[in-house]
């Protein structure tokens, strides 16, 4: 295990991603979303994705200097063609054109097609939330979610998340897959040879396993709660921007990294000063995040009350503290990229 220096990491992501001729732009979202990510402990979805990243630039599945275009179908809604561009950079441009027309109409929404994996859907939200807005974002992908009561998948982890802000600290965050843990975990699982909890996967047959090498599929949160609001965020997503449903959608790692995978996202903003001032509307969430940890925990409870968020806003003044950490494995990938990432060590 090593710890890496946010700064330097960041520093040295730029370069390659520069090298790859990534437009300044696209480089920016991208290593701003994965280096937060990381630091509030989201390693899922952090810069352990950055080797891979820099794979699908180079084989074609990302575009690095895309040509986007926006068509505004209404006063509030629009659509973003991508161009198969980092979904970090799309993503973000998506938020903010939705808080631009939420400005003038109190709601707006952005769909958006011919995109690639968009990191943490919390990167997007929180946007919004930063600029006085309620951001909800949603992303489909490749089918990894067991069907209920079937043996396949049909839909992707597809992510909801949704945020708000506060008065005394960062925004209320709820960020989640639709299944009880992302496959990036599971291939986390698979790289370092740790069991996975019983109840995250099945394997070919639609048996549960531990083994993370046997996994095929993913449990649904909620059993067919969970598997039907992934389909919710599809219908968002892949039919409202005109794109593949999960289940057509190339896989991230199973597919030629020179396939392009058309993933669709979808983005709204709220406007609190169209309901309520927003001071008053971040101190009364405030207050009611502050009267649910102030609960009493039960007998059977294995930390403090929190909500959403908690725990990441916790990480992230850890590893401010303490670094970045990575395995041995995946930092190998790094250095094999370049061997600058030796500098990016904590203790460097």
């Amino acid at each position: 295990m090593v710890f890496l220096d946010r700064t330097r990491l960041a520093e040295r992501m730029r370069r390659a991603l520069a090298a790859l001729q990534v437009t300044p732009i696209s480089i920016d979202h991208v290593v701003n979303s994965l280096v937060m990510t990381s630091l509030r402990g989201v390693d899922s979805h952090g810069v352990n994705l950055f080797p891979h990243y820099c794979r699908a630039v180079g084989s074609g599945r990302i575009n690095p200097q895309p040509q986007m275009r926006f068509e505004d179908t209404a006063a509030s809604t629009a659509i973003l063609d991508a161009d198969h561009a980092f979904g970090h950079h799309a993503g973000a441009l998506a938020m903010d054109h939705a808080v631009e027309m939420a400005r003038t109409t109190g709601m707006a929404s952005v769909a958006v097609r011919n995109s690639t994996h968009f990191g943490a859907a919390a990167y997007f939200s929180q946007r919004a939330a930063e600029r006085d807005c309620i951001g909800f974002a949603f992303c489909n992908a490749d089918a990894l979610v067991k069907a209920h009561n079937s043996r396949e998948s049909f839909f992707g982890t597809n992510p909801i998340c949704f945020a708000a802000p506060m008065a005394d600290e960062g925004p209320f965050s709820l960020d989640m897959a639709t299944s009880l843990a992302a496959w990036n975990k599971v291939g986390n699982a698979q790289r370092t040879r740790k069991p996975i909890p019983p109840d995250w996967a099945f394997d070919d047959q639609g048996r549960t396993v531990t083994d993370a090498t046997l996994a095929r599929s993913l449990a649904p949160v909620g059993g067919y709660k969970g598997f039907d609001l992934g389909m919710m965020v599809d219908i968002l997503c892949a039919l409202l921007a005109g794109g593949p449903a999960s289940k057509d959608i190339p896989g991230m790692y199973r597919a030629s990294l020179s396939t392009r995978r058309n993933i669709t996202h979808f983005f709204m903003a709220i406007d609190i000063a169209k309901f309520t001032e927003p001071a008053v509307f971040k101190a009364n969430l405030q207050s009611m995040a502050n009267r649910i940890r102030a609960l009493p925990p039960s007998d059977e409870a294995d930390d403090i009350v929190m909500v959403a968020g908690d725990p990441e806003k916790r990480t992230y003044q850890v590893r401010l503290y303490e670094g970045i950490p990575m395995d041995d494995e995946k930092f190998a990938e790094f250095l094999e990229i370049s061997g600058d990432f030796h500098e990016a060590l904590a203790s460097a």
